[in-house]
């Protein structure tokens, strides 16, 4: 698990063919601190599992259907790559909770200053695009970033000076993709919607709909409450 505050850019020093997929060797700093073999650090928002670590240095495999769901395989040597580690137990959740798992790659379709703001505007599959909420979570390249002008398939995010120097978002120009990430919580709603009824949502005084909903696979506001979402 992961919050898309970017710790750090990486840089790709070598890539080669592996198995069918892909080894990438990543040059980092703060990520490789305390590292243990086997640990998760998202490279461009894609959670992968470190390993041959030494010096500033790690490697990491990439499976086929990983490439073919990410923007993993347009990096090149000398690609700079959105670092995070995995989210420590008692760690700052300052953006949302992102996966690691992306659903899809979008593209910037174009981008303008804002005064101190740099707007990018990104192109969404519809698999992506139908949990865009208008100032909602979405990660980009990892990057926890607030959703706003959501059009047909469309929407803008708004980077601050920081987000625009330290990550792979500030120097991407138009016809670039970008993985993305929807916020898992708005898929895992929309899963529980598809086993309710109308009628199950909307009353939550009547013991029997408790029972007769769960009997029935209905999500009831006290089988949310059961299971901790309220």
């Amino acid at each position: 698990m992961f919050t898309g505050i970017i710790e750090e850019l990486g840089e790709v020093i070598k890539k080669r063919p592996s198995g069918g997929g892909v080894k990438l060797f990543i040059k980092g700093k703060k990520v490789l601190e305390q590292l243990l073999e086997g640990d998760s650090i998202a490279v461009n928002g894609v959670c992968l599992t470190a390993n041959d670590y030494s010096g500033e240095t790690f490697s990491a495999d990439v499976m086929p259907e990983t490439l073919r769901k990410t923007n993993l395989d347009e990096l090149q040597t000398g690609s700079l790559v959105n670092l995070e580690r995995a989210l420590a137990i008692g760690g700052r959740l300052g953006g949302h909770f992102v996966s690691g798992h992306i659903d899809a790659t979008g593209k910037i379709l174009n981008e303008r200053a804002e005064k101190n703001a740099l707007v990018k505007m990104i192109e969404a599959p519809e698999e992506v695009f139908r949990y865009v909420v208008e100032k909602g979570s979405i990660a980009l390249d990892g990057i926890s970033l607030t959703v706003f002008n959501v059009g047909d398939h469309v929407f803008s995010v708004s980077l601050i000076p920081h987000t625009a120097r330290y990550t792979t978002l500030g120097f991407k120009k138009p016809g670039q993709t970008v993985n993305l990430e929807a916020d898992m919580l708005v898929k895992y709603v929309e899963r529980l919607l598809q086993f309710s009824s109308p009628e199950a949502l909307m009353s939550s005084s009547d013991d029997n709909l408790q029972r007769d909903g769960e009997q029935k696979g209905q999500l009831t506001l006290s089988l949310l409450r059961e299971k901790g979402f309220i």
